[in-house]
């Protein structure tokens, strides 16, 4: 049996800000620890920066994939039957959709630093979840992939 290969796969990692965010974080630590010597401030220039590094990795760590009959995206797995037609959002919609046009029984993989996102409608009749809003860097690839993952399963 062979494995078949993901027809979509995305990281949503950290912009590269929030890495630069990770080292103040530790020179904030060092700045804090200065009054108790070097070696204190050296090492919390090290773990400040550390800490922040390892929270701003695991909260990129989030991914989307298209893989055999199912949509993953972060701990959600849908099976990709009980989807309905999928849509890319533009920065403005998509900011609409997070906020005052948003249903709270939707599921939000919401990363505010991704300004594009798809809107996916669930069709499932036993779920109660309205929608799937995804953001995503490459919107037109998630939609591709969902279209041609339905039609290969269909």
């Amino acid at each position: 049996m062979q494995l078949s290969t993901a027809p979509y796969e995305e990281r949503l990692t950290a912009p590269r800000s929030w890495w630069l965010g990770s080292f103040l974080v530790g020179v904030s630590f060092a700045l804090v620890l200065l009054p108790f010597g070097t070696l204190p401030m050296l090492g919390g220039l090290a773990g400040g920066t550390a800490v922040a590094a390892v929270v701003a990795s695991s909260y990129g760590a989030v991914r989307i994939r298209v893989v055999g009959d199912s949509l993953i995206a972060g701990e959600a797995k849908v099976p990709l039957s009980a989807l309905g037609e999928a849509e890319i959002l533009d920065p403005a919609e998509a900011r609409a959709w997070r906020t005052h046009k948003a249903d709270v029984r939707a599921f939000l993989l919401l990363r505010a630093y991704i300004p594009r996102a798809v809107r996916v409608m669930v069709t499932d009749p036993e779920d109660p979840t309205p929608y799937l809003y995804l953001s995503t860097r490459e919107p037109e690839r998630l939609v591709e992939a969902l279209t041609a993952a339905k039609a290969a399963a269909a």
